[in-house]
């Protein structure tokens, strides 16, 4: 099946290909409504098991929404919106659910659907589906736009209350986030309620408008966003800690391996360099060296042991420098929990090799039962784990390389740095 979609012959008429470009767009939607179908039913049946086995009401279904993720590729906590959308489609908007699996709509415009319609109860969310999809003839021409603002229309009249009591309820939802960007650059994204948001964007826009000293429009208004968030000027320093993990060779300039910082990735080595120059230089800053060591080739990390219940301070940062981002596949999410991949309870040791660095949910995710996470050391001595899901299906995990470096000794020493700038 997959061979047969794959297929094109690039010698075929204009028309044809425009033609195949359309079939395998409606091909697309048909398997995300098939994909729908699928997850309400897993959904369901390990609900009916769990109910069976005695689970409290409360966890049944739990860790269905990681599986979805997992089969999808995808990162856990955009499993669980798939597993709300399949559940909404299916159950209660079924014109909806027709209408993508006819390729009608696409993917993301039914769930913009889905979306705009969760403030709803369920007999206004199924009159919604019922009048802007059931006549599939009036979708075609809709944008994604189109789209939400169709529903969000059909949603305010249906009930004008859940639609206000939804905007309130989402800005106890505003929140600040990060991500790395190219270049060694960041995103830093506030997500604020829109009178909150507009002002800000006014206030530094106003600012780049009366600035006129050679720097961009968007220089002076992000210079102005940093002096007025840290208190100081965009230019000097400001309160940071940050760790960072790079060769001896690196450090002292024979090597261009690059760096990573943690939380961040990897930068080049004359940035990393500079950093701790400013860092040591500065008498506001200091930086705190602490030896680490790392197979020569691959960069894998040296393990650490401890007989704690509890993952010490130094092991559980060591671990958090290893693994960079949460350990589960797909799953990008920061770490949070650095615990145990085989239970304490059941003898697993805490150390290194079965530690593992993730985020809160996919922590909580692990322990469900009929997962099981296997971590082992390959032959180049790095890091790995297997999931294993309830049903069986198996997916591996290993740790980031750092960047190799060329040395003939038996270990490579890599230094890691905790900047610390102090405010004046």
């Amino acid at each position: 099946m997959f061979e047969d979609l794959a297929i094109v012959d690039p010698a075929s008429e204009e028309s044809a290909l425009i033609e195949r470009i359309a079939e395998l767009e409606r091909a697309k939607c048909a398997a995300a409504a098939g994909q729908a179908r699928a997850t309400a039913a897993l959904e369901a049946a390990r609900r009916a098991a769990d109910a069976a086995a005695g689970v409290p009401a409360a966890r049944r279904g739990r860790g269905v929404a990681s599986e979805v993720a997992l089969a999808r590729l995808d990162s856990p906590a955009r499993g669980n919106r798939h597993l709300g959308f399949a559940k909404a489609l299916v159950h209660e908007m079924p014109h909806t659910l027709s209408a993508l699996e006819a390729g009608a709509l696409t993917e993301w415009r039914a769930t913009l659907i889905v979306r705009e319609s969760a403030c709803l109860d369920i007999d206004d969310r199924r009159a919604l589906d019922a009048e802007l999809c059931g006549d599939q003839a009036g979708l075609q021409g809709m944008g994604d736009a189109g789209v939400a603002a169709a529903a969000k229309t059909i949603a305010y009249r249906l009930d004008p209350h859940a639609v206000v009591d939804r905007a309130a309820k989402a800005e106890t939802e505003r929140t600040v986030t990060i991500r790395p960007a190219p270049d060694t650059m960041t995103y830093l994204t506030a997500l604020l309620p829109v009178t909150q948001g507009v002002s800000v964007y006014a206030a530094l826009r106003r600012e780049a408008d009366t600035c006129a000293d050679g720097r961009s429009r968007g220089q002076v208004m992000a210079d102005t966003l940093v002096e007025r968030a840290t208190g100081r000027s965009a230019a000097a320093a400001t309160p940071i800690a940050v760790n960072l993990v790079l060769s001896d060779e690196t450090l002292f300039g024979a090597s261009n391996a690059p760096a990573t910082v943690s939380g961040y990735g990897p930068i080049p080595a004359a940035v990393a360099r500079n950093l701790v120059s400013d860092a040591v230089s500065d008498k506001r800053s200091h930086a705190v060296l602490r030896r680490l060591y790392a197979h020569p080739a691959y960069g894998a990390l040296v393990a650490m042991e401890s007989r704690a219940r509890l993952f010490p301070r130094g092991l559980a940062a060591f671990i958090e420098l290893r693994d960079q981002r949460c350990r589960t596949p797909y799953c990008d999410a920061p770490i949070r929990h650095r615990d145990h991949a085989r239970p304490w309870v059941v003898g697993g040791p805490t150390d290194a090799d079965n530690g593992l660095g993730l985020c809160e949910r996919c922590n909580y995710v692990k322990e469900v039962a009929g997962w099981c996470v296997k971590p082992n050391v390959d032959e180049i001595g790095r890091h790995t784990a297997q999931f294993i899901t309830p049903t069986g299906a198996h997916y591996r995990s290993a740790a980031p390389p750092r960047a190799p470096t060329i040395t003939t000794s038996d270990v490579e020493v890599r230094i890691g740095i905790a900047l610390v700038r102090h405010a004046a």
